[in-house]
């Protein structure tokens, strides 16, 4: 086996940086949302903690110093006087109050009075601030957690892709399977064939893209994945292994991304699962195992040969060939 970089990893993801954005990498902060959303997990978590801070503890200093301009941290006992904030004295009771205010719980002892216009504008400002960041953040935290991605693990992929005749034709074929019962909605699958190339006029394309046709003219593309499904791409002359042969694969140098896409039954999300096989990875003259079988009253699935292949009688020629 020949280790090289991939375009695209076993797992799905993509192996592609972007550098050198210069003034553009201010578009981040005009999506913010969708920056935080993308953001790693500890990335996420660490906003989530610092921004809760930082507006609690300014808050309540906004408190203590209303207490403090009104004179109030001097006279904590004094019934005859009637504060802003009851029962308010120092940093840690502003701090308090602020938390029994924004968290709606209202213990009862600290409370503002009618005497205090300012402490009634900064109650209403603190309303206001609170809601719009509880909404950004727990919206945030909420549409990461309700992502597809983790949907996405129990959708498998053959390790290996296959080269056979099926119906007195040569294909490229691959497995795909749910581990879920619940099903994939709409599901459809896409390849593409990355490999470098030059044009007649001489342009050299390192990533060129080109489709490769696994049933769209047919339907055959859209999948009930009840069960694990060969994905069967005919090879014609219209395909751009048209002269490939069992020699000349082991000199090419390609990619094929697979791309699978579908709906969450039991969300409504758009999920998408991705995985590719290089080269090394495509078996000239092999079959994927059968892994149904009918029992009472049920036909079962036996994973433990989802991956496995078994050698097929193959001529080792292309089919322009």
């Amino acid at each position: 086996r020949r280790e090289r970089q991939r375009f695209v990893d076993k797992n799905g993801r993509c192996n592609v940086q972007h550098g050198n954005l210069g003034g553009e990498s201010s578009r981040y902060l005009s999506d913010l949302f969708t920056t935080l959303v993308d953001l790693k997990w500890r990335w996420n978590l660490l906003i989530f903690l610092l921004t809760y801070t930082v507006a609690w503890l300014v808050m309540a200093s906004m408190w203590w110093g209303i207490a403090y301009l009104r004179g109030d941290l001097h006279r904590p006992h004094d019934d005859a006087y009637s504060p802003c904030v009851a029962n308010v004295y120092n940093f840690p009771s502003a701090f308090l109050f602020f938390i029994e205010t924004e968290a709606t719980i209202g213990y009862g002892h600290r409370y503002i009075t009618e005497r205090c216009p300012e402490g009634i504008v900064l109650f209403l400002f603190q309303s206001l601030l609170g809601s719009i960041v509880d909404a950004f953040l727990i919206g945030c935290m909420f549409i990461k957690m309700s992502q597809p991605k983790k949907r996405a693990e129990t959708l498998m992929f053959s390790r290996a892709a296959v080269i056979s005749q099926r119906d007195g034709k040569l294909c490229l074929m691959f497995r795909v399977g749910n581990l879920r019962n619940s099903h994939m909605v709409s599901a459809q699958i896409r390849c593409k064939l990355i490999k470098s190339r030059q044009t007649p006029e001489g342009e050299f394309l390192p990533l060129d893209q080109c489709e490769l046709d696994v049933g769209f003219g047919t339907g055959a593309d859209q999948l009930f994945l009840v069960s694990p499904l060969t994905i069967c791409h005919e090879i014609n002359s219209k395909s751009p292994f048209f002269c490939l042969s069992q020699r000349s694969l082991r000199s090419e140098q390609f990619e094929i991304v697979v791309i699978l896409e579908g709906i969450v039954e039991t969300t409504g999300m758009t999920c998408q699962a991705r995985t590719s096989y290089t080269e090394d990875e495509v078996l000239w003259g092999h079959r994927f195992l059968p892994v149904m079988s009918l029992e009472d009253g049920f036909f079962r699935v036996d994973y433990s040969q989802f991956h496995a292949t078994f050698e097929v009688p193959t001529p080792p020629y292309s089919v322009k060939e």
